[in-house]
């Protein structure tokens, strides 16, 4: 008779469903699911923080298209990813958190870490569900991983009831469910695609604003036809940048200010009206400004200021459908009006007063210095992370972008501490492609500190367990307090002696322990679960 345990068909359901990578803390009661996972092909990294795993996740669901999974113990587990699973949501990027829960026959009773994690994941998500049973869980798994990518992309939680990861079930007593497919690709109505050219063809001082909606469809082959072929000035948002290189000539960024304050007409792609483009309201922006807006969630349409067209689609092949109108047209942009005149102006301008800023020898160095040298040495194919305040908002506009989904920074929740577990995701991808290029993390300090302890992550191979002579004891001496590693009983009772003694500095004892060694045989197994 076949039988499979739960943990196994949560792994061969996520391999079903295209799921690659698994980011996560392991513990009771979910530690067999990685281990199937594993069994399964699927790249597991053992994580820090369960925060940073979900970051990590929710980054590999933007880069692949397809989400990431973080695997989360309970109670305190599952709210520590609940950031991840936020940021994930205002980015719109697809992450599958799955998180192991108390016992079934245990709940209410004060079972250990209980909490109630799908009521709290329904905050934070597109979709939360808890399996019934074992043959429920693929239906489960392919509809979690289907929600997180079709319309609007988001986190979804599965919940696995503890007792559901070892319990078996026979093979032929579960559905099969094959592998969801992606998602539909939308258009607008041919008549809008007309009327948006008919606006842009009436504007005097018109432009494109790419964001990183455009980046997730993967909308940078025909982005770039459309703009070489109309002639209008672009302007990216943050992670928008890269989908036409920050090198194109068409590029504005370096006149943004300029660029939405007097703007007529703006094409909207991909992007939205919110903080990030000060809502597409006066002063930043004009006052009669005419929003051409592309965006595959109806739900945004006109949100903050209305759309005078409203296209809603997938980014790529509503562009697509508005190219085929110019060429049918015609028409271009012309390239010697004054709009494009004063444009070029205020880019030169701007370029040469942060060159002066760069080449300032006082020390310690600004920003633009630092920037300046950094940017010299980066390979064009690099993917940056960024984030922290200064570091992230003059980095963006000093270290350019000339590929798609290249640039990851704290995104539209602003969301600090994020960079780290972006640059794990983000290498593991690359190591599995035929020609893998550098990741570069650009930390501010005070972002680094969310998450600093995850560059243990990065130097691990395999990813799966703690560096055994981590030098924890170096942490500790960096910051000017006193650390000791520690191998023997002598050298621990010394160093205790003299830490106690000294009230001056805090003090770290790095102790080695054999990873052999383990609790005495218990009577019972753990939390006193029954193996009948």
């Amino acid at each position: 008779m076949d039988e499979v345990t739960g943990a196994q068909l949560i792994a061969e359901s996520l391999k079903t469903q295209k799921v690659e990578y698994m980011f996560g803390i392991v513990g009771v009661p979910i530690i067999e699911v990685a281990m199937a996972a594993q069994a399964a092909g699927i790249k597991y990294v053992g994580m820090r923080n369960e925060q940073a795993a979900c970051y990590a996740a929710s980054a590999v669901g933007y880069i692949t298209g397809r989400p990431g999974a973080c695997l989360v113990v309970s109670g305190p587990g599952l709210i520590h990813a609940l950031g991840g699973m936020a940021n994930a949501n205002m980015n719109c990027w697809p992450v599958l958190v799955i998180g192991g829960s108390s016992d079934r026959n245990q709940e209410t009773a004060g079972a250990f870490q209980e909490f109630p994690q799908v009521e709290a994941c329904r905050l934070y998500s597109k979709f939360t569900a808890r399996p019934s049973s074992l043959e429920a869980i693929p239906s489960v798994i392919e509809k979690a991983v289907r929600t997180s990518i079709y319309g609007r992309p988001g986190a979804v939680y599965v919940d696995i009831a503890g007792d559901m990861v070892n319990a078996k079930v026979e093979r032929d007593r579960v559905r099969e469910v094959s592998c969801c497919p992606p998602p539909p690709v939308s258009l607008a109505p041919s008549a809008a695609a007309e009327e948006a050219l008919s606006v842009l063809k009436a504007a005097k001082t018109p432009l494109v604003i790419i964001g990183k909606g455009a980046a997730y469809s993967r909308a940078e082959a025909v982005l770039t036809e459309f703009v070489e072929e109309s002639g209008l000035p672009f302007l990216p948002t943050p992670m928008g940048k890269g989908v036409l290189p920050d090198d194109h000539p068409s590029c504005v960024a370096a006149a943004r200010s300029r660029a939405l304050l007097q703007a007529d007409v703006v094409l909207l792609l991909g992007a939205r009206l919110n903080w990030m483009l000060h809502f597409g309201l006066p002063p930043r922006f004009n006052p009669h400004v005419k929003i051409i807006q592309v965006d595959l969630c109806a739900e945004e349409m006109g949100n903050n200021v209305k759309a005078r067209v409203a296209l809603l689609g997938d980014v790529g092949a509503v562009v697509s459908q508005i190219l085929t109108c110019v060429r049918r047209d015609g028409w271009k942009y012309p390239s010697k009006t004054g709009w494009w005149s004063e444009l070029r102006k205020k880019v030169a301008a701007n370029a040469k007063i942060s060159k002066a800023l760069a080449l300032k020898g006082t020390l310690p160095m600004n920003y633009y210095t630092v920037f300046h040298h950094i940017s010299q040495l980066l390979p064009r194919d690099c993917i940056i992370v960024s984030e922290g305040a200064n570091t992230m908002d003059i980095g963006r506009t000093m270290l350019n972008n000339y590929l798609p989904r290249h640039r990851l920074d704290a995104g539209t929740f602003g969301t600090m501490g994020v960079g780290l577990g972006f640059a794990i995701a983000a290498a593991a991808v690359e190591t599995t492609r035929i020609k893998p290029q550098r990741v570069v993390c650009v930390e501010g300090d005070s972002a680094f500190g969310f998450s600093g302890m995850e560059v243990e992550t990065m130097c691990r191979a395999p990813p799966v367990s703690l560096l055994p002579e981590a030098r924890y004891d170096e942490v500790m001496t960096a910051f000017g307090g006193r650390g000791f590693l520690v191998r023997t009983a002598e050298e621990l009772r010394e160093a205790l002696q003299l830490c106690l003694t000294d009230w001056e500095r805090p003090s770290l004892l790095n102790v080695l322990i054999d990873p052999s060694s383990d609790r005495k045989q218990q009577e019972f197994p753990w939390l006193t679960r029954s193996n009948l």
